[in-house]
């Protein structure tokens, strides 16, 4: 098993914005707001970062610790998203980690 604190080289954020220009890798932000809501077999969940107006959204398998008032890097791509007719901007999320 390997080590979940060493990074690999195929999880290193410099790597993934080398090999996807359209990247973005922030750390040490601190989540404002966090929440969950189950979409089939699938959790969705929306995260709002401070100084950050727009939602930062990912999916799980499986139900995820509560990050609100937390610390994380992410890494993410900006998106638009149709809401009842209006085109919302949205940050889709590629890696997430507690800082």
């Amino acid at each position: 098993m390997r080590d979940p604190t060493k990074q690999t080289k195929r999880d290193d954020p410099a790597n993934l914005i080398g090999r996807h220009r359209s990247l973005i890798h922030s750390e040490n932000k601190k989540v404002n707001s966090h929440r969950q809501r189950v979409s089939g077999e699938w959790f969705l969940n929306t995260l709002i970062l401070e100084d950050v107006s727009v939602p930062f959204k990912y999916k799980r398998k499986k139900r995820y610790r509560d990050l609100q008032g937390a610390r994380v890097n992410i890494t993410y791509y900006a998106d638009t998203e149709e809401v009842a007719g209006i085109q919302i901007d949205v940050m889709r999320v590629v890696r997430l980690l507690r800082a």
